[in-house]
């Protein structure tokens, strides 16, 4: 540590609870990518610095927990909404999730420094790189998964070009990360270095990359409406505005000139009419606009109107009888289409829920202990089985993913049936300031690791039709009602991602492990830990 300026030196936990911040700021709305790197290769030098594996340990878990703070201060914004709990608690419940999110930064410094704590600065950058792989994977489906935020979410271009985003077909997002953390890691070691030249040429070329012109749209053939209804998360609930709401969104819809055919999107919470047939009458005659189920779709194809096909976020009941009356015993959070004669097609039913949000963990347990008032209403919603792609014949093949789900990388399609689009409904309207352009973020990043256009329509912002390299043809800023009228983008072939998942993943983070143990063998004129 005695090479380590004073600061680092002195208060080493602190040092790497302020890089963890800092290191958030890379991401959107602020997107200060060069921020982000060098914090993430600050931090890993210090790291290396350390004296044993658990100082290691400590640096990681603080660098996390306030990474992870700051990245999903959106969250705390959701608590605003929630009638049953204190709003207060929301600023409790961030660091409080976070104090878990950093376990997996944790590890990962921990594990590098077990690998390369006798070589030199590129042995550990490449140690950390690999692990770091591993633990965004881990993270992404332990305890059923929070994939929010992988760090490779920074090196996006702007909405108008992929980025180092170009690259994720041959490494999907969590391979990317690694890499991200590893090459920070050796920028600094080539300060460090004083390779000068070494560090202005790679500066030089990631920037290059960031900001390399996205070139011309692949044209495609489906003609589009996206719409945006600019319903607040305020009104979403109330029954009084339920009328009005159909009618903003059913004004926006309506066709501007002739079609053959055409595609509609709606939101997530885009409907408040149940749509299916068979619920208990008071369930439509309180809970609707309408009152009636067929009614509500009759002019839903009204609305849309000859040759167009809807695809829209609806809630459907899951009815059962309970002390000899029957009543709803849960519910799915889904996409149905609707064509103009109100015919309801298949559903998709939300798979990947969004824990103390969409259901209670454990019910039985903390139900008693008031908890239930984590998850808004008193239904738990039923997942759905997973990725599933729709044949909707002239309207091409339609993956969906409603909100959330969007950010699980190499869980967003059907390898065995493959879409010509993704369909993301969702609902942005109590995600804060931060959190709809970190989701749109992360939607694009499915668009271009799987080579599928991206078709968001949510219910305030941001809503956008997203190519199948990332780019961002169209969209409809926040807070404001609009609709999109456009072709939606082609399909490229397979990527290599499409085609591997995360056996790719698994590659990378094996082949940055052996490249550790190779720089391990030689020092290459890299610092060493005495140096």
């Amino acid at each position: 540590m005695e090479k380590i300026p004073g600061f680092v030196r002195s208060h080493p936990n602190l040092a790497a609870l302020l890089l963890g911040a800092v290191s958030a700021f890379g991401f959107q709305p602020f997107h200060l990518w060069p921020l982000g790197l060098v914090a993430m290769g600050v931090f890993g030098w210090l790291a290396w610095h350390l004296p044993s594996w658990k100082r290691a340990l400590l640096a990681g878990w603080l660098f996390g927990v306030a990474h992870f703070t700051v990245t999903n201060n959106w969250i705390a914004t959701a608590f605003t909404y929630q009638t049953e709990m204190p709003a207060v608690l929301g600023w409790a419940a961030v660091p409080l999730l976070s104090l878990y999110l950093a376990v997996w930064p944790a590890l990962a410094t921990c594990g590098a420094w077990l690998v390369a704590r006798k070589g030199n600065l590129v042995a550990f950058a490449l140690a950390f790189g690999a692990m770091w792989i591993a633990a965004e994977w881990l993270r992404s489906w332990v305890f059923s998964g929070y994939s929010w935020g992988p760090f490779s979410m920074m090196l996006l271009g702007p909405w108008d070009r992929p980025g180092l985003a170009m690259v994720l077909p041959f490494t999907g997002s969590y391979a990317l990360s690694g890499i991200a953390a590893g090459l920070a890691v050796v920028l600094v070691a080539f300060a460090r270095s004083r390779r000068w030249i070494a560090l202005a040429l790679a500066s030089a070329v990631i920037t290059t990359l960031i900001y390399l012109p996205a070139g011309e749209a692949r044209k495609g053939t489906l003609p589009l409406t996206l719409v945006q209804p600019n319903l607040e998360q305020e009104e979403i609930n109330d029954t009084a505005r339920f009328e009005e709401q159909f009618q903003r969104i059913g004004r926006l819809s309506v066709p501007l000139e002739t079609h053959d055919r055409r595609l509609v999107l709606w939101p997530e919470s885009g409907i408040p009419d149940y749509l299916r047939d068979g619920y208990p009458q008071r369930y439509y005659t309180q809970m609707t606009a309408a009152g009636d189920p067929a009614f509500a779709r009759a002019r839903i194809g009204r609305v849309i109107g000859p040759g167009s096909l809807l695809l829209t976020g609806v809630v459907d009941l899951e009815i059962g009888t309970v002390d000899g009356r029957e009543r709803a015993v849960g519910a799915y959070n889904a996409i149905t289409s609707i064509d103009p004669d109100g015919r309801l097609g298949e559903r998709y039913a939300k798979a990947h829920l969004v824990p103390y949000g969409e259901y209670l963990p454990m019910r039985g347990l903390l139900e008693p202990l008031g908890l239930s008032r984590l998850v808004a209403g008193t239904l738990d919603f039923i997942p759905g089985p997973g990725p599933l792609s729709y044949d909707l014949g002239e309207y091409g093949k339609s993956g969906m993913q409603i909100c959330y789900e969007i950010v699980f990388s190499g869980e967003v399609v059907d390898r065995s049936d493959r879409p010509d689009y993704i369909f993301n409904p969702s609902n942005d309207g109590w995600f804060g300031e931060w959190g709809p352009p970190q989701h749109l973020a992360q939607a694009r990043m499915r668009a271009v690791e799987e080579g599928l256009p991206v078709l968001r329509s949510t219910t305030t912002g941001i809503s956008a039709v997203i190519d199948a390299r990332g780019v961002v043809r169209e969209h409809i800023g926040r807070n404001v009602a609009g609709r999109i009228d456009t072709i939606v983008p082609p399909p490229h072939a397979p990527t290599w991602f499409a085609r591997l998942g995360h056996w790719l993943t698994l590659l990378w983070g094996v082949a940055m492990l052996a490249l550790s143990l190779v720089a391990m063998r030689r020092s290459g004129g890299y610092p060493t830990r005495n140096t």
